[in-house]
C-alpha cells in the first residue's frame, strides 16, 4: 500500500510539472480546430451539473476516433432504455464536435485533467452510475478516484498493441495501479486480451467481444448521399479516394494521381487529410502542383477538368467513400510513424481498398482483408498508381474485392450486443 501511494504521489508531481506543456498542446489554436471558449474550466473539474436527476452512464471518448467508436454503443444503450441519461466526455474540442452530431442522445462535458481534485469535483457534479472507457485511455488518478466513489469501470473496444504492451511492461508498477480498478476489459481480439492478462489483469475480467467498429451502420441516408455526390462528381469517370492522409503522404498520393492521369486522363482523386487543421495547406499543395482542385466546402459545381476534390469537412467520410470506386487508406506510407487507419469503413461500403505496408494499428483486420482478397498492399507512389490503373481497367475484379470486404464485415459484426450483454 505504501509503495502504491508513493507511486501515485510521484506520478502526480511529474504530471504537475508536465501539465503546462500538455495544456499548451491542448489549447493551441489551429486551423479548423474548434475553440474551447469558457468551457476550458471543465478540464479542471468546474463541471456544470447535468439536466437530469437520474444517474447517467458515463462514456469517455478522448478524441474523434474514440467518439466515432462510441456512437454505436450509445445508440444501442438508448434503444434498450430511451430514458437512460448518457454523459460523454472528451478531452479534445474536435472530439466534442463529433459528439455534438449525436444531438439529444447524450450530454457532453470535457474530461477533467488527471488530478484527483479535478476528478472529484467532476464526479460530485455528474454522479455517474458507471464509467465506460473507449479503447485504452487509462489515467492513474482518474481510475483511483472513480473507484473510491464506488463506480465500476469498464474498458470497451480495448486494444493493446505489442508496442504499447512493451511500454506498459517498463512501468509495470503503474499499470498494476490501473488494472486493479477495472471491472471488465472488453477486447477487440484475442491477442489484445492475452496482453492484458500478461500485464496482470485477472483473466475473468478480460473478454473478447470483437471490435464495435465492425458494427458500422450504413443508413439509407448515407447511401443516398453517396449516390448524390457521385452524380455531382461524375458518374462516368473513375474516382478513387485517399483518406486519412498525413503530412509527407499527401505528396505521394498526388504523385500517384499524376502518374494515373497519364493512363486514365479523366480519373478524379478525392483527397481527405486526417487532421482538419491541414485542409488549407493540402489545398495549397495540390494547387502548387498544378492540379485543378476544388474544396468540398466551396460548393462549386464540378467541371470535367477538376482533377482533385478536397474533402475538407468532418463527419462525411462514409459519404465520400460511398461516392468513390476505390479507397486508399492513409497513415500507411510513412514507415512506422502512424501505423495505418481503419479499413472497415470502405469494407462496409463494399469498396476495394489499398493500404501501404504500415498498418500495425489494425494488424488483424488488415491481414484478414489482405488474405481475403479485399485489400491490396503497395509500398510506393509508383505501385499505388499501377494498382489503381489495374482496378479501374478491371471493374469486375474491383467489384469482387468489394464484395469480399463486405462479406468480412457481415461475418464479424455483433460486438455491440456482446459488449452490452457483459455490462
Amino acid at each position: 500500500m505504501r509503495q502504491q501511494i508513493l507511486i501515485r504521489f510521484s506520478y502526480s508531481i511529474i504530471l504537475t510539472l508536465l501539465s503546462p506543456l500538455l495544456l499548451y498542446s491542448l489549447y493551441k489554436k489551429k486551423e479548423r480546430k474548434p475553440a474551447f471558449g469558457r468551457r476550458w474550466k471543465e478540464h479542471f473539474g468546474c463541471t456544470p451539473s447535468l439536466n437530469t436527476t437520474q444517474a447517467p452512464i458515463w462514456i469517455h471518448a478522448v478524441s474523434v476516433g474514440e467518439a466515432i467508436a462510441a456512437a454505436p454503443i450509445i445508440k444501442a444503450l438508448k434503444k434498450q432504455n430511451p430514458q437512460q441519461p448518457i454523459l460523454v466526455t472528451t478531452t479534445t474540442s474536435t472530439g466534442a464536435e463529433q459528439i455534438e452530431k449525436l444531438g439529444d442522445l447524450v450530454e457532453h462535458r470535457y474530461m477533467p485533467i488527471d488530478f484527483c481534485f479535478a476528478v472529484r469535483s467532476f464526479l460530485k457534479a455528474t454522479k455517474p452510475e458507471k464509467m465506460l472507457i473507449m479503447e485504452t485511455e487509462l489515467w492513474p488518478n482518474t481510475l483511483h478516484t472513480v473507484a473510491k466513489f464506488g463506480i465500476p469501470i469498464s474498458v470497451l473496444n480495448a486494444r493493446l498493441s505489442e508496442k504499447s504492451f512493451l511500454g506498459y511492461k517498463k512501468v509495470q508498477p503503474i499499470f498494476n495501479l490501473l488494472g486493479k480498478h477495472l471491472t471488465h476489459v472488453c477486447c477487440q481480439y484475442k491477442d489484445d486480451a492475452d496482453r492484458f492478462v500478461a500485464l496482470g489483469i485477472q483473466p475473468e475480467k478480460v473478454h473478447v467481444t470483437g471490435s464495435v467498429k465492425f458494427d458500422i451502420e450504413i443508413t439509407e441516408q448515407i447511401q443516398e448521399s453517396g449516390v448524390i455526390l457521385r452524380k455531382q462528381l461524375g458518374e462516368d469517370r473513375p474516382i478513387w479516394i485517399a483518406t486519412s492522409t498525413h503530412k509527407g503522404e499527401d505528396e505521394q498520393v498526388i504523385a500517384a494521381h499524376r502518374s494515373l492521369l497519364n493512363k486514365i486522363p479523366n480519373a478524379l482523386l478525392i483527397l481527405v487529410p486526417r487532421h482538419p487543421e491541414r485542409f488549407n495547406s493540402v489545398f495549397e499543395l495540390c494547387q502548387g502542383a498544378d492540379f485543378k482542385t476544388v474544396k468540398r466546402t466551396s460548393n462549386q459545381t464540378l467541371t470535367p477538368d477538376c482533377q482533385i476534390y478536397l474533402g475538407d469537412t468532418m463527419g462525411e467520410m462514409l459519404t465520400l467513400i460511398g461516392a468513390s470506386d476505390i479507397c486508399f487508406m492513409g497513415g500507411s506510407l510513412l514507415g512506422d510513424k502512424v501505423g495505418g487507419h481503419n479499413l472497415l469503413e470502405p469494407a462496409a461500403l463494399a469498396k476495394p481498398s489499398i493500404t501501404g505496408p504500415s498498418y500495425y494499428n489494425f494488424l488483424e483486420i488488415a491481414e484478414t482483408l489482405i488474405k481475403g482478397d479485399a485489400t491490396k498492399v503497395v509500398t510506393s507512389a509508383e505501385e499505388l498508381a499501377s494498382l489503381l490503373e489495374q482496378l479501374m481497367t478491371q471493374p469486375e475484379y474491383a467489384e469482387r474485392m468489394g464484395e469480399n470486404a463486405q462479406d468480412f464485415i457481415s461475418k464479424n459484426s455483433g460486438a455491440v450486443i456482446k459488449t452490452l450483454n457483459l455490462l
